[in-house]
């Protein structure tokens, strides 16, 4: 008879981290008075281990926390932040849950806030959460639900995203449609999940076309200086794919310290559909991913788990689609 495997321990992972039970402890119930390395060590111990906390005497059930709910958001320069937390706000209100925002900093503070509110759950918006940090809010029997996740999630951790893949072969559709074929696509971080499948999504459609493709590093610097080394030689391309509203606008600047004009002599596409796209000249042709809705999506998501956790973890993605305005038109020259 196969015997039954033993069940991990706070102490199996203050030992795994060279600390104490009560520091490991401290570590899961947000406690400030921890320092990082040995917080970062408590959480790789958490992860490593698959220590899921205790549910037995001495655990704070779900419901016996207060109707409070945490968005974590990765910062809120820009109208995506304004518009994620709208769609939240909302579904939290219709719930009769009150809400609590709180910005990821690269420090990582964020988590031990978080815990020490004691919160019924939270959704994660654009942060770049890692497998530690993860792994110890669902210790620390906190559900979570990412929204716009930027690395791949993992199969136990719910979230909620656009469709980018599709979004960026619209892009590429509408562009080659028009008559491109030098074509180029500047990516926001490389590193980013919603960043690769709107790459590759262009390129699914533009699999005969030789595309040029740049990164920048987040949050968007040094667009114009990245559209300005592809727009200024023998023959640029005449169409680039910018993978968000921001790094569009670079595109403008560029062209216009160039001399050049859009759409005449480069078509530029955005993603997002901020409001800020349409303040551009000519109005700019981008991807409308609806953030307000993947918010409320998001929020909805967390609520229902809350109140019946699932076996297992729920995905959803929202519906993006090109709006097409001033800033894309045929190439003046097409030849290749």
């Amino acid at each position: 008879m196969q015997k039954e495997q033993r069940r991990t321990t706070l102490a199996d992972v203050a030992e795994a981290a060279g600390t104490t039970v009560p520091t490991a402890s401290k570590v899961l119930s947000g406690r400030s008075d921890v320092s990082a390395a040995t917080r970062e060590r408590v959480m790789r111990a958490v992860a490593e281990l698959g220590y899921r906390g205790r549910s037995g005497r001495g655990a704070v059930p779900r419901t016996d926390r207060p109707a409070l709910v945490d968005l974590v958001l990765m910062g809120v320069k820009g109208t995506w932040a304004n518009h994620a937390l709208m769609g939240v706000e909302r579904a939290a209100t219709a719930a009769g849950v009150d809400l609590v925002v709180s910005v990821a900093g690269e420090d990582g503070a964020w988590l031990s806030r978080l815990l020490e509110r004691n919160l019924r759950g939270a959704v994660l918006a654009l942060v770049d959460v890692t497998a530690g940090q993860l792994a110890t809010l669902a210790a620390a029997h906190v559900p979570v639900v990412l929204l716009d996740p930027v690395t791949q999630p993992p199969s136990t951790v719910a979230s909620v995203g656009a469709a980018n893949w599709a979004g960026g072969r619209a892009a590429a559709e509408h562009l080659i449609g028009l008559g491109h074929r030098r074509l180029a696509v500047i990516g926001a971080d490389r590193r980013a999940l919603y960043t690769q499948a709107r790459v590759d999504g262009f390129r699914s459609a533009a699999a005969h076309l030789d595309v040029e493709v740049r990164y920048l590093e987040w949050p968007d610097a040094g667009a114009a200086d990245t559209a300005t080394a592809l727009l200024d030689r023998e023959a640029p391309p005449t169409a680039v794919f910018a993978c968000t509203d921001n790094i569009a606008a670079g595109v403008y600047d560029a062209a216009e310290a160039l001399g050049l004009r859009v759409p005449a002599d480069v078509s530029v596409v955005g993603f997002d559909d901020l409001p800020e796209a349409q303040w551009l000249r000519p109005a700019l042709t981008t991807v409308h991913q609806p953030i307000a809705e993947m918010g409320a999506a998001a929020m909805r998501m967390l609520l229902r788990i809350m109140a019946d956790p699932p076996r297992d973890a729920p995905r959803e993605e929202l519906a993006t689609q090109l709006i097409v305005r001033g800033s894309t038109a045929p190439p003046q020259n097409s030849s290749p």
